[in-house]
């Protein structure tokens, strides 16, 4: 393949990758989706859209790192892809936006209006609810789901906290190691990442695991248990996602990949993870303290 020269501009060559992305994350929403609404198939659709997807991971990715380890990108390429990274991660705070916009407008407005309080809740809470009593955390008027009971902040949400505030801090020392060349330095302390982004995910799911086995809080209790499911499962799937990603860098760095002048897959993973350490300390104030 041509080395890309800083005059021209590399034209990416005809591609299955986008359209095949497309379709398994329609079957892989659209499976989640209908799973939330009862379907049984909902399941087996979510489960064949995700391969889909992790195929098309591996298949595009791979391809991507090949042409950029043969020289096919020059400067504007990468600041395509800088740029491209920019707005994927504007639209990622745009989506927790939405959820944390919904758990927001849940407990300031709508629970305290279905208790009676302010102009609405006058002609709306007594009428609808008379017994309501406006207290957060609620499962709502109809006490959907039963009773439950709530996972306090300072317990394994703090241990989270600690654990992912430290892997920020160990992503930024392994760039440091990139940027003067230790590579020695940089797989340890890239290595020290992903395992802390896996021991998040372990600590999680023990959680998760005592919400619904002992607390009977579950994605079915009212706007409470749904908003709380809602925003830590998908922050979830963000740190596995990740992960995953920084394992991959680790792994190419392990085969000698990255330079200390280009090295822009390590500081794209890098800014994801920053991304995904501040989303989760606005759930541990607001979904878990406050």
């Amino acid at each position: 393949m041509a080395t890309a020269t800083h005059d021209s501009y590399y034209v990416p060559h005809g591609t299955k990758w986008p359209i095949m992305g497309s379709i398994g994350l329609f079957l892989m929403l659209g499976g989640f989706a209908t799973m939330l609404n009862g379907a049984n198939a909902g399941k087996t659709f979510m489960a064949i859209g995700a391969l889909v997807i992790i195929t098309m991971l591996f298949g595009w990715f791979g391809q991507v790192i090949r042409e950029s380890e043969t020289g096919a990108y020059n400067a504007q390429v990468d600041v395509s892809f800088r740029m491209g990274m920019i707005w994927f991660i504007v639209s990622e705070v745009l989506f927790f936006a939405a959820f944390f916009g919904t758990l927001f407008y849940a407990r300031i407005y709508s629970v305290p209006w279905l208790g009676g309080e302010g102009m609405k809740g006058v002609a709306t809470g007594p009428v609808l609810w008379p017994n309501f009593e406006a207290a957060w955390p609620t499962n709502g008027p109809a006490s959907v789901g039963g009773a439950f009971e709530t996972i306090p902040a300072f317990g394994i949400p703090a241990l989270n906290t600690a654990i992912l505030l430290t892997s920020g801090v160990t992503v930024t020392l392994a760039h440091w190691a990139l940027k003067r060349g230790d590579r020695s330095a940089l797989c340890r302390w890239l290595f020290a990442t992903v395992a802390l982004g896996f021991i998040f995910l372990y600590f999680q799911g023990v959680e998760f695991g005592h919400a619904y086995g002992d607390l009977n809080l579950t994605l079915h209790s009212g706007i409470y248990g749904s908003t709380f499911f809602m925003l830590t499962g998908f922050h979830g799937l963000h740190v596995t996602i990740g992960a995953l990603m920084l394992l991959v860098i680790l792994l190419r760095s392990l085969k000698g990949h990255f330079t200390p002048e280009r090295h822009f897959a390590f500081e794209a993973a890098a800014w994801y993870w920053h991304f995904v350490d501040v989303v989760w300390l606005g759930l541990f104030i607001f979904v878990y303290w406050l």
